[in-house]
């Protein structure tokens, strides 16, 4: 369960590299404002290079890279953190999904 104003933290260890304040939800996607740290220099390109190629319809490539930010990076609800995320972060915008436990 989600509401509106809550805060998901996303980390690199113990760093939060940005945060997102939740603005809406449409099952199984959140939306919202995305808040950046300075630490999110270092991983502004995955999410960049995540966009171009959902864009460019690269699916394998795609799904690569976001092995990579789900290794590299760990999305934490309000609750704690979640096992696995799809998040998409464009500019001030961020949307996700999450699930509780890994898949195999």
């Amino acid at each position: 369960m989600w509401n509106e104003e809550e805060v998901w933290r996303l980390c690199r260890g113990e760093e939060v590299v940005g945060e997102i304040l939740i603005e809406e939800g449409d099952f199984p996607w959140l939306s919202g404002r995305f808040v950046p740290t300075a630490g999110f220099a270092g991983v502004k390109p995955l999410f960049e290079r995540e966009l171009a190629l959902a864009e460019e319809e690269e699916w394998d490539e795609w799904d690569s890279v976001i092995g990579e930010i789900n290794e590299k990076l760990q999305l934490v609800a309000p609750a704690g953190p979640v096992a696995e995320f799809l998040l998409h972060v464009e500019g001030e915008q961020a949307s996700f999904r999450w699930i509780d436990d890994p898949v195999d």
